[in-house]
């Protein structure tokens, strides 16, 4: 049995076949969309993989007081495996004035763009080293000093803080030294450090840190802080509400001064040591905003 179907007229056939011309661009044009997106999340992979897409910043890790760079090895560590070239120089604990100077010099040897991260007395020397230089786009303090200009570290340091006490010979060991500028270097005691400075770490560790660390030239507690580098470039702040050095609320007015962009965590004085990956991250945003 056969069925005969009855013809269209002209007009509709004509109409019919626009419309399935028309349906066919569409998809062939979807077609085309959807392999330009594929490629280009192919591309961009591939850039992330190689290193060749748009150029990162460099990331300069300065330490602090007591300390040396390998106070930032696991958030190097961090940095490093998000594709990040990163600099941890030594602080050369001297003075304020040869502290700049040395981080200003080591910054000027770097081509294209800096994120400058300090930690404590680091946020000082980043503070003063980084005031016009145009390379440096984001500073990010890490349980830091953040003076403005005139400030000292005796300023900054206040009540609540185990460094603040009438007789600094109960928390310090001071040592005459021809070599430092000021004649004298300060160490922490060993019974202070642990519970103080490397409060929650293990005692362990803490002791190590204590046996470890690097004297501080004894003018850097009032040396005086010049005209600060958070005024004109955009700054980062990780603020430990367990810090027994700097005490959290000095932290947080200090970075509300400078209106930085503020992150608190659960963390002591050594932040870096205990909360790599979220000091690392912090980082990270700053350079992703100023990139």
């Amino acid at each position: 049995m056969s069925v005969k179907l009855a013809s269209r007229p002209v007009g509709t056939r004509l109409i019919i076949m626009a419309a399935v011309l028309a349906l066919a661009g569409l998809l062939a044009t979807a077609g085309q969309a959807g392999s330009a997106r594929a490629a280009a999340v192919r591309t961009e992979h591939a850039a992330a993989v190689t290193g060749t897409g748009p150029a990162k910043p460099a990331i300069v890790l300065v330490h602090g007081a007591w300390a040396d760079s390998g106070s930032w090895n696991a958030v190097t560590g961090f940095l490093q495996r998000a594709g990040y070239t990163v600099y941890a120089p030594p602080n050369p604990l001297e003075g304020l004035a040869i502290d700049t100077a040395t981080l200003a010099d080591f910054l000027h040897a770097i081509t294209g763009p800096i994120v400058l991260a300090g930690h404590s007395y680091g946020g000082e020397v980043i503070t003063n080293a980084a005031t016009g230089d145009s390379q440096v786009k984001a500073l990010v303090y890490d349980d830091a000093y953040l003076p403005k200009q005139g400030e000292d570290l005796t300023d900054l340091t206040t009540a609540g803080s185990c460094f603040a006490v009438p007789d600094l010979s109960t928390v310090f060991t001071f040592v005459p030294d021809p070599v430092s500028p000021s004649g004298a270097v300060a160490y922490v005691k060993p019974t202070v450090f642990p519970g103080c400075f490397a409060n929650g770490l293990p005692a362990s560790a803490g002791a190590v840190l204590a046996a470890t660390q690097r004297p501080l030239a004894t003018s850097t507690f009032t040396d005086q802080s010049g005209v600060p580098a958070w005024q004109t470039i955009p700054s980062w702040d990780v603020v430990g509400t367990a810090d027994h050095i700097i005490t959290p609320a000095e932290q947080l007015f200090m970075a509300n001064r400078a209106h930085a962009h503020i992150t608190e965590i659960n963390a002591p004085h050594l932040s870096m040591i205990t909360d790599p990956g979220v000091v690392a991250s912090v980082i990270i945003q700053a350079a992703q905003a100023t990139s």
